[in-house]
């Protein structure tokens, strides 16, 4: 192979990867995180997520808060990060936020049921308690590492939001912004009473099954290996997608200048496109079936509720700012989405899944970094894990190992890396991202080792000497932090 059509592969499987991610999984999962993270945001008051989830609030309430937080969202990476921008941007304390960020992706309730089915429940045990564990474990060292910077942030939250009345949130608000949880669990929620058909109805278009046998050759489509294709109604909703984001454009990037005709024709076109995702579409030769599953009546129900209460119960400014956060939001973290999904994409070329069977045979050191490496470079939308996660496991994979790449592959990618920095810092980032790939290794070895016949007496004795070296280096820090702050006081 020459260097010229080595890399037009490499093009073709980062756009390939581009084009199956915007077919597949931004729709009915990032779309409506955004707009929650700009309603949290915009109609939030500070002081309501600083009573659960501020730097000041108890420990044992801020850190519980956001594991349950976390627990009931099955999202990836990728759709947590807004979420996760929300609460920050608001007020949030950085260690509950960053136990917000861990847990969700890892260790949610649908991800927990569908591990515990395919593979094992006693992987699906192993994956709870250790995220659990090691989800506040990184969250509190997040905190006291960047105390300082966590008090400053504290402090500007203060001032940006200074202007904000001190009395709690509307009930308007409350409920709206709830609706809009209950949309993004629709939409994500893989159960019976969601993905079952309740009825349909035949279109006469001609040629959809050919077209989409074409785009199956062009992007190729193999659900074993993660490789999930374009289908014809996956071309409709990126080409609604880039709708939105004209129409968005023109209708929210000055919105603060007055809401006009396509504020609302964005709006439109967003709730179209939700449905088109909601619906199943089966191409034939006879023409296009369409399947209304439970999945499009709840998101229809949403879509209704929010649009009835946004023009009806939420007052002009709040429309603006609501619109105006979630749009910004968009314009942050989207880009970078797109240019992380690519890359792994063209990672995904040059990186063979037949490399587990060499180096993540055992459970070693160098097997369960492989298994957090691939987790990072062969990301896969969430509940998508678990299926490459039992292929990996055919080919030879360590359990061990197999543990170290599910805590690493939903939490961990390159386009939630860099997303991430955006909104906490480069430094914080790849802090976080350092603990994250360690904490992940280590439950990899511990539960493997227990796989391979130690016992558990012995595997506490060396995870305690492990957290007792860590108690130390986070003591040392912490005083160091008190002392710098004495010294400043001083002068």
């Amino acid at each position: 192979m020459n260097i010229g059509s080595f890399l037009l592969q490499l093009l073709y499987g980062g756009f390939g990867n581009l084009a199956s991610y915007l077919a597949a999984h931004v729709l009915l999962c990032l779309v409506p995180a955004f707009y929650i993270a700009g309603a949290m945001t915009a109609l939030i008051p500070k002081e309501s997520v600083t009573r659960f989830l501020g730097r000041n609030t108890p420990k044992y309430i801020s850190y519980s808060a956001a594991a349950l937080a976390g627990s009931l969202l099955a999202v990836c990476s990728c759709t947590i990060v807004p979420l996760f921008a929300g609460i920050y941007k608001k007020g949030a304390g950085l260690g509950p936020a960053i136990t917000f960020l861990f847990f969700a992706p890892a260790a949610n309730i649908l991800a927990l049921v569908y591990t515990g089915g395919v593979i094992g429940a006693d992987l699906a045990f192993a994956r709870l308690f250790l995220s659990l564990a090691f989800g506040i474990g990184i969250g509190l060292i997040m905190a006291l590492i960047f105390s300082r910077a966590d008090q400053e942030h504290d402090q500007a939250t203060d001032a940006l939001f200074a202007g904000q009345s001190k009395q709690g949130m509307r009930r308007a608000a409350l409920i709206f912004l709830l609706v809009l949880v209950a949309l993004l669990l629709a939409g994500t929620f893989k159960i019976g009473l969601l993905t079952n058909s309740y009825g349909q109805v035949t279109l006469p278009f001609q040629g959809v099954d050919r077209f989409q046998d074409f785009l199956y050759r062009l992007v190729p489509y193999d659900p074993a290996r993660g490789e999930e294709g374009v289908t014809a109604q996956g071309a409709i909703l990126i080409g609604l997608l880039a709708l939105v984001g004209i129409s968005s454009w023109k209708g929210i990037d000055r919105i603060h200048e007055g809401l006009n005709r396509w504020t609302w024709i964005a709006m439109g076109i967003v709730g179209v496109t939700l449905l088109t995702a909601s619906v199943g579409m089966r191409p034939h030769a006879g023409g296009l079936d369409i399947l209304f599953t439970g999945k499009f009546f709840s998101v229809l129900l949403a879509l209704i509720v929010l649009g009835r209460m946004l023009r009806k119960s939420l007052t002009e400014n709040e429309q603006r700012d609501f619109l105006w956060e979630s749009w910004h939001f968009v314009k942050q973290i989207f880009p970078l989405l797109v240019v992380g999904v690519f890359t792994v994409g063209v990672m995904r070329v040059i990186i063979r899944p037949e490399w587990i069977e060499a180096l993540a045979g055992k459970n070693t050191l160098l097997g369960n970094l492989a298994g957090v490496l691939f987790g990072v470079f062969m990301y896969f939308p969430t509940l998508v894990e678990v299926p490459i996660a039992k292929m990996f496991l055919s080919l030879g994979m360590h359990r061990g190992p197999l543990l170290a790449y599910l805590m690493a592959d939903p939490e961990l990618s390159l386009q939630s890396i860099l997303i991430t920095a955006t909104i906490i810092g480069r430094l914080k980032a790849w802090v976080y991202v350092g603990w994250v790939a360690l904490f992940s290794t280590l439950a990899g070895l511990i539960y493997g080792a227990w796989v391979d016949g130690t016992s558990l007496g012995m595997i506490l004795l060396f995870l305690a000497l492990f957290l007792a070296i860590l108690a130390a280096g986070l003591w040392w820090i912490n005083r160091q932090n008190q002392a710098r702050a004495k010294s400043q006081a001083a002068l």
